[in-house]
């Protein structure tokens, strides 16, 4: 990556408190004192989960990443019913509609050799057994929707590519891309559409991505135009890479863009055909840092625009600290929570704040 680019220390400058959302329950005040109605759409939003393999014995999953893994999982199946303390806003974890995962689901895609490949091989098959698919296979006992990061594969291409075509070719869903890799579906009148690594690209630019979104930014428009059109239905998408760091404007010609992770011209096709569409919010991970603002386009701090969502790593290998967000979306509101750990998922609490951000109709 670029130097000048640096994820981490960009977002922890540029992290928009609460407040910035419109209407946030922030510390328990307002908080929620009832349960999520039957009309309530309630979901896991993970990201990051980076399955291990160890480099030594390319065929077993390291005992740590399969620990924290497993551990991410077991939190989710015992969440709902429970009770949510009064400083994240009260109530009770409703019933699950599935999990959403926001990519670089295994750590070795980006990698090359026969050992990594190896690692591929076991960090995949590790995901699949635990994750399944309905909620019925797995581990996991709720559904999961997930997309591809640049630890899965950066070229789109590869064992974890040719393994979410194949899942994908089993789900049900309302559309799916021609590659079979992008696919949109239907909770109620939420319509969620996944976009893989970053969406593009802008057919007016030829430049090289250095990311390939494997035609991603048509199936958005397609998907759009047959689903959506002009009704004001609220839409909810999912991609890797986070945007508004990219959202530096369109220069074709810059040679600056062939270093970054998603080429800013994409970035702006992508605002201009989704900024009039009733977009809930965007969802994404990558860089391990929970983030929650707006954004009009541009990489400036703001109180209005889209709804923007960026979840912490959630079961990566490398340290205890992990997340991952509870979301309820009804006819008028979107409602955020996070659970977190500080013990790699032996233990978890909730985050004592609750995003409350209004759906517009």
């Amino acid at each position: 990556m670029n130097p000048s680019l640096n994820r981490r220390h960009f977002l922890q400058q540029s992290l928009v408190t609460a407040a910035s959302c419109n209407a946030v329950c922030r510390n328990g005040l307002g908080a929620l004192q009832r349960a999520p109605s039957d009309s309530t759409i309630a979901f896991f939003a993970i990201g990051d989960t980076h399955y291990f393999a160890n480099e030594k014995s390319p065929n077993s999953l390291d005992e740590t990443s399969l620990a924290v893994c497993r551990g991410l999982i077991d939190t989710m199946n015992g969440l709902p019913g429970t009770a949510i303390p009064d400083e994240a806003g009260g109530g009770t974890v409703g019933a699950i509609r599935g999990v959403m995962h926001a990519g670089d689901i295994i750590d070795t895609g980006d990698k090359r050799g026969a050992t990594q490949s190896a690692m591929q091989r076991t960090e995949w098959d590790g995901y699949v057994a635990d994750y399944g698919l309905t909620g019925t296979e797995g581990r996991l006992k709720f559904p999961v929707f997930e997309v591809h990061g640049n630890h899965d594969s950066p070229s789109g291409d590869g064992l974890a590519i040719d393994g979410l075509i194949e899942r994908n070719r089993r789900r049900n869903v309302t559309s799916i891309s021609a590659n079979g890799l992008h696919y949109s579906w239907d909770w109620g009148p939420l319509h969620c559409i996944h976009l893989g690594i970053v969406v593009g690209q802008d057919p007016s630019v030829s430049q090289k991505r250095r990311y390939n979104p494997m035609e991603s930014f048509d199936f958005l428009i397609g998907d759009l135009q047959q689903h959506v059109g002009d009704s004001r239905r609220p839409v909810w998408l999912t991609h890797h890479v986070d945007v508004a760091r990219y959202s530096k404007g369109c220069d074709a010609a810059d040679e600056k863009n062939l270093g970054m992770e998603w080429n800013p011209c994409d970035v702006g096709a992508y605002y201009q055909a989704i900024e009039k569409v009733n977009i809930v919010a965007i969802l994404y991970g990558h860089t391990h840092v929970r983030n929650i603002q707006r954004w009009n386009g541009t990489p400036e701090k703001t109180e209005s625009g889209i709804q923007l969502l960026n979840v912490d790593n959630s079961s990566h290998f490398s340290g205890g600290n992990q997340a991952f967000f509870y979301v309820e979306v009804d006819a008028t509101e979107l409602r955020v929570r996070e659970c977190s750990t500080k013990d790699a998922w032996k233990s978890h609490f909730w985050t004592p704040t609750l995003w409350k951000i209004p759906i517009a109709s």
